[in-house]
């Protein structure tokens, strides 16, 4: 019996220390791969969203929505990273207050940016497709208080 207590007493510290070892915090050049210009073009819709390379713990981002030839909504949008690592997605969409939502989840190209003090959205979601596309989405409480979800299927623009 003591033969096999060993074996297994090495197996469970080797185990613990693997399950502790500390796991990397994001970085902003985790959200390189998101700069350059993205586009849906979806009938006499078009939605343009532009972001800027990381620089100096900031990456920064615009969009723009028209419609008929009408811009119908814009937004300014700063990716930060904070002096204690969190990073901040900041949005400043058209005639509405900034809001900033915390990264809570980066995971396999998708990350999830959270403020459950919000009204609407609660979460905006940024996903890197297999394809090299992007999927954008915001999630809440729509106003009927059931779950709702708006997806933005994005594809590269190239210069």
């Amino acid at each position: 019996m003591s033969k096999l207590l060993l074996p297994l007493a090495i197996v469970l510290l080797g185990a613990a220390a693997h399950a502790q070892a500390p796991v990397a915090k994001p970085t902003l050049q985790d959200f390189a791969w998101l700069a350059g210009h993205w586009r849906i073009e979806q009938g006499d819709r078009l939605v343009d969203e532009q972001w800027l390379a990381p620089a100096g713990g900031l990456m920064m981002g615009m969009a723009r929505n028209v419609q008929a030839g009408k811009v119908r909504e814009y937004e300014f949008t700063l990716l930060r990273q904070e002096p204690n690592g969190d990073i901040l997605y900041i949005a400043s969409p058209s005639k509405q207050t900034e809001t900033a939502f915390k990264l809570t989840s980066l995971r396999n190209g998708e990350a999830v940016f959270e403020n459950p003090q919000h009204d609407f959205p609660k979460k905006v979601v940024y996903a890197r497709q297999a394809d090299g596309s992007l999927l954008a989405a915001i999630e809440g409480p729509g106003r009927d208080g059931k779950p709702r979800r708006v997806e933005y299927p994005f594809k590269r623009v190239t210069p």
